[in-house]
């Protein structure tokens, strides 16, 4: 007899994992866990042991990405699929090589959900092309893409938070690191990219869709 299948979904919109859920169950999922934040999702993997995780990447306590090295760290054996409102042109290599299998943007049709989670559930990923879009970028936009794709996972969680006008003491309690970390890690994204600003680091970010 076949193990019943069984997902976690990871998103701290309520009606989100509702409308996540119910692509689930006509999946043919049985057993579905869910969770709001980022640090609960190691624990609910170790004790349902799920087939398939749905991950969002803007995550309290704890972000996607962060999640997403954690999962491959501890070598905990699911499929993840990224499921998030950010453009996959920024986002979607960096899910790829932390050990994500495939990454759906929220703005599509729940139609690309379906197709993501069978391609996975048979073995297979499931990424958009992106060479589309990237073609279109100006040069300006391609050059600062450019600096984006070199910060680390963290710098652009912390860049994104601060796009999205956090105060420092903010992100040092949802990451759990300390103020003066934040700090540190707010004058090197202004080094790396070029500005002077928290005011022009949020304008980078937003221009580059990084929120």
């Amino acid at each position: 007899m076949k193990p019943e299948k069984s997902a976690l979904i990871v998103d701290d919109h309520p009606v989100v994992r509702a409308a996540i859920r119910i692509v689930l169950q006509a999946e043919g999922f049985k057993l579905i866990h869910e969770a709001s934040q980022g640090n609960e999702v190691l624990a609910l993997i170790r004790e349902h042991q799920p087939q398939l995780v749905i991950l969002d990447i803007n995550l309290p306590a704890l972000g996607g990405l962060e999640v997403l090295a954690r999962i491959k760290a501890n070598d905990l054996n699911c499929r993840v699929l990224v499921f998030s409102t950010h453009d996959p042109l920024f986002y979607q290599q960096r899910c790829l090589r932390a050990g994500a299998m495939a990454y759906v943007t929220k703005t599509n049709q729940l139609q690309q959900l379906h197709k993501a989670i069978q391609a996975l559930m048979s073995g297979y990923t499931y990424f958009s092309a992106l060479s589309d879009t990237a073609s279109v970028l100006n040069a300006v936009q391609t050059t600062e893409k450019e600096m984006i794709d070199q910060l680390s996972n963290r710098e652009l969680s912390i860049l994104e938070q601060l796009g999205q006008g956090k105060s420092n003491k903010s992100i040092a309690e949802d990451m759990h690191l300390s103020h003066k970390t934040v700090s540190t890690y707010k004058t090197r994204l202004m080094k790396k990219l070029g500005v002077n600003s928290a005011v022009h680091l949020r304008d980078f970010a937003k221009r580059n869709h990084v929120i």
